[in-house]
């Protein structure tokens, strides 16, 4: 597999990945990420699988499992979403869905595995991605990760507890000369 690293792999997702994504994508405590407002039936997530195989220049996203190592388990995802060819860019997500397995350097790994295949592989000029102003373990990985600041949202999400800003991330491919 191309995509490990020490800890994990990424890998494409698989028909067996139904339940783990079921329960996932249903986690109201997410929804606020993704912008979901309602459930995904397991029939309409067995449909995204059956196009899971298109490639990410006819599909415009890629969604990877993050699997441990250790044991093969299925411990989140990433994503490339809005791809865009021709502006060779485009935005990440990732989650690492059980409280247990975050702080141990899993998402760390992950994104750097997908940053070096966007800009390698894909040969993306830059990754961006949005950040929950009050998400300070997000907000640390991608500046970590390398990627910085560019702007806030203000007033972005409306949550039940009011209206949270968004912060804007940005990683440009050091092998791209700005011009």
């Amino acid at each position: 597999m191309i995509l490990q690293s020490d800890h994990i792999a990424l890998r494409a997702l698989e028909p067996l990945d139904i339940a783990v994504l079921f329960d996932w994508e249903n986690d109201v405590r997410y929804w606020s990420l993704s912008t979901t407002l309602q459930p995904f039936s397991k029939h309409v997530l067995a449909k995204y699988l059956e196009n899971a195989t298109l490639d990410i220049y006819e599909a415009k996203q890629l969604r990877l499992v993050v699997d441990r190592k250790s044991d093969r388990k299925a411990i989140g995802l990433i994503d490339l979403f809005d791809f865009d060819p021709f502006h060779q860019r485009a935005g990440v997500g990732i989650l690492i869905a059980s409280e247990q397995e975050r702080g141990k350097g899993y998402a760390f790994e992950a994104l750097s595995l997908l940053v070096e295949y966007s800009f390698s592989h894909l040969q993306l000029k830059q990754l961006y991605c949005s950040v929950g102003a009050d998400n300070v373990a997000s907000r640390a990985l991608f500046e970590k990760s390398g990627f910085q600041l560019v702007g806030t949202k203000k007033a972005w999400v409306k949550t039940p507890r009011g209206w949270k800003d968004e912060l804007m991330f940005q990683l440009i491919n050091p092998n791209f000369e700005l011009k």
